[in-house]
């Protein structure tokens, strides 16, 4: 399983892209900002997946505090009954967040950059190692193997648009996918 931070109906479109660039699925039920499904309900949506790697989208709306969206991402980030290979951290312009470090992130332009991006998909300045969103800081309390992060998905300036195969988000997706496997010793993930 890989969660995208983002839940709203244009990033649901690239994501549901993403999901079939890569040859996954996704839990199209979480989408929605904020996230309308409960940690158990995901889970159990998840474990009834047919193809993995399977896409979940979390969204706290734009709350500084936990919402909605990090309840739901701290469940599944837990569970023992599924393998979280990774989150796609979305940056946002939610002010007085702490923000998550990344192990790298897709740029506007689709680079694999050091360091974090912002909303627009733009590299932070040198300096600045966190990419801050509103549904992204429960993950400095969790276990995560692989953090990537991503400007808004389905728009950066129309470059990850679903109409146009939502490239920089199934780059996102894609470089989880190949971290875990690289982790995992090349071996295909099972019930991502």
């Amino acid at each position: 399983m890989i969660i995208v931070t983002d839940g709203d109906r244009v990033a649901q479109g690239a994501v549901e892209q993403a999901a079939r660039n890569v040859g996954g699925c996704t839990i199209s039920l979480s989408a929605g900002s904020p996230t309308p499904l409960s940690g158990e309900e995901l889970v159990e949506l998840v474990k009834q997946a047919q193809r993995d790697p399977v896409l979940v989208m979390v969204d706290d709306r734009g709350s500084r505090r936990k919402g909605a969206g990090e309840a739901a991402l701290e469940h599944l980030a837990r569970s023992r009954e599924v393998d979280l290979l990774g989150v796609v951290a979305v940056a946002s312009n939610t002010e007085k967040v702490m923000g998550v470090p990344v192990t790298h992130s897709v740029d506007a332009a689709g680079r694999l950059v050091e360091g974090p991006v912002d909303k627009e998909g733009q590299p932070e300045p040198a300096g600045h190692e966190r990419v801050e969103g509103d549904t992204v800081d429960v993950l400095n309390q969790l276990d995560v193997p692989v953090v990537i992060g991503l400007g808004d998905p389905g728009k950066m300036n129309r470059w990850d648009r679903s109409s146009r195969g939502a490239a920089l988000t199934t780059k996102a997706v894609q470089t989880v996918l190949d971290l875990s496997r690289q982790a995992k010793g090349e071996g295909r993930p099972t019930r991502a």
